[in-house]
């Protein structure tokens, strides 16, 4: 016997409040599957749940189309300042910019090992303390300005970063604020479909034929699925009833003959 299957995405549950709610017999309630009260429940709340759906499609959406931009950002700012501070450990090694210029960058003044530029956190730590370092140290007069890159170079870099971390950050949230929102309706829309799919099979259930019954109740958007191998012994069954309905009424016209 095949089984029904409640709907698993929302919007499959969209499809299946809309069908139920499009065959709702207005102008004969009468002869409708369930009640005019779960009727109004379900205009009321499937436009809600329709908007939060979309918020939260397009949040994603734009989430994902802003990844590109948000990751080559996070890079360059990642190179500029890890070759910024390079520079600055070769202008050492010449001689040109004494070891004691890397304290203004809160680097270790004998260590030219580089700092970790691995997170999001790190470069927007590390880039303040570059460009800030780095301004301390020419009006200190602790050597020449450093080039290739510049620090203008770097602050351009790192001011985009920037700007496109906190807009990244404020996609994120809104993906989270309507994914929440999404996930509290669904609750109530799995209840909804739930009480409606019990109401239309308990008002057919009268009726004897079970394809016939079935096939009412999938009108109103109720689904069935067949278990493995199941749908096609029914075919069978129905092509050998078929068949032996044919004999039968071979035999009877043969018997009137």
């Amino acid at each position: 016997m095949p089984y029904r299957r409640l709907p698993n995405t929302d919007a499959a549950r969209i499809r299946a409040i809309k069908k139920a709610l499009e065959m709702y017999p207005d102008d004969n309630i009468d002869k409708a599957p369930y009640s005019l009260k779960l009727e109004g429940t379900i205009k009321k709340f499937l436009p809600n749940f329709e908007i939060a759906v979309n918020n939260s499609k397009e949040a994603r959406e734009r989430q994902i189309k802003n990844s590109h931009k948000f990751l080559k950002d996070t890079k360059k700012a990642r190179l500029y300042i890890s070759h910024f501070i390079q520079v600055l450990n070769f202008c050492i090694i010449r001689g040109e910019i004494k070891p004691c210029a890397r304290t203004y960058f809160g680097l270790n003044e004998k260590d030219s090992k580089l700092p970790s530029l691995l997170t999001e956190q790190e470069i927007l730590e590390w880039g303040e303390k570059v460009l800030k370092g780095d301004k301390e140290r020419l009006n200190d007069r602790c050597g020449n300005p450093i080039y290739s890159p510049s620090a203008a170079l770097v602050r351009v870099n790192f001011e985009d970063f920037k700007k496109s971390y906190y807009f990244h950050k404020g996609l994120q949230k809104n993906v989270t604020r309507f994914s929440k929102k999404v996930s509290q309706l669904r609750t109530k829309a799995d209840e909804i479909i739930l009480e409606l799919w019990n109401s239309i099979e308990h008002s057919y259930f009268y009726i004897q034929d079970e394809t016939k019954r079935r096939e009412l109740c999938e009108k109103f958007g109720i689904t069935y699925i067949y278990r493995k191998g199941e749908k096609e012994k029914m075919q069978k069954k129905e092509i050998i009833s078929k068949k032996q309905l044919q004999i039968n009424y071979i035999k009877e016209k043969n018997s009137v003959n």
